[in-house]
């Protein structure tokens, strides 16, 4: 699904990291991990086409319109804008050619599934951060993207929203769609995965979440 030859990205001129070459399969689910400006959001839109990389190459097959979801985090999203919460998750059904009945019947299924239908006409600026993220999350459910591309999924959720944003991870693998998603909660990726890239000024892993972490693994010894 995403091949990546000697790729490097940044600011122009000054390259992040060493070059990646990295090889994850379809239907694949892996974390990317790495201390606070090592470039782990930056590598996410290189691969969703928003940032053009300095060097080498990259190739994402899933080409096609509407193939590709990417989730950004919630500090870039304008809350002052007029939508409510139904409009926000109905975004994902953008390209959606099934019946205006069926869409809605979709919606109102995303809207439950995410605990969101007594929300559903509330504006994005009186929402509080969990509730805001489980509706970016909900428009996912509507898309027909195959790559899943998370900034930080789980920001602001309790407790419980982590748990059914982990729900919702499992059956879209289940689906058959690539996952990749940025996160800080090592303890939690270390219970749901096995791999994870980690990202570093002297390098990438790829490697198995038990040897990047703890005392004296790859995390320390590299960031």
């Amino acid at each position: 699904m995403i091949h990546c030859r000697s790729l490097q990205w940044g600011a122009a001129g000054q390259p992040l990291t060493p070059p990646l070459d990295l090889d994850l399969p379809a239907g694949s689910l892996t974390a990317i991990i790495g201390h606070n400006g090592c470039g782990k959001s930056s590598l996410l839109k290189v691969i969703a086409g928003l940032q053009k990389p300095l060097a080498g190459r990259l190739q994402v097959n899933a080409q096609a319109l509407g193939s590709v979801a990417y989730l950004q985090q919630q500090q870039s999203i304008d809350r002052q804008f007029p939508l409510r919460v139904q409009q926000l998750v109905s975004a994902g059904l953008w390209r959606s050619k099934l019946s205006r009945q069926v869409q809605q019947q979709r919606l109102q299924q995303a809207l439950a599934d995410w605990h969101l239908t007594a929300l559903a006409e509330r504006p994005l600026h009186a929402l509080s951060g969990g509730e805001l993220q489980r509706a970016l999350l909900a428009r996912l459910n509507l898309t027909d993207a195959t790559l899943l591309l998370l900034d930080e999924p789980e920001a602001a959720l309790d407790e419980q929203s982590q748990q059914l944003f982990w729900q919702h991870v499992e059956r879209w693998q289940a689906a058959g769609r690539t996952l990749l998603l940025v996160s800080h909660n090592l303890n939690r990726l270390n219970q749901r995965l096995d791999n994870a890239l980690l990202i570093s000024r002297n390098g990438c892993i790829f490697a198995p979440l038990r040897q990047l972490l703890g005392p004296g693994a790859e995390l320390e010894r590299v960031a």
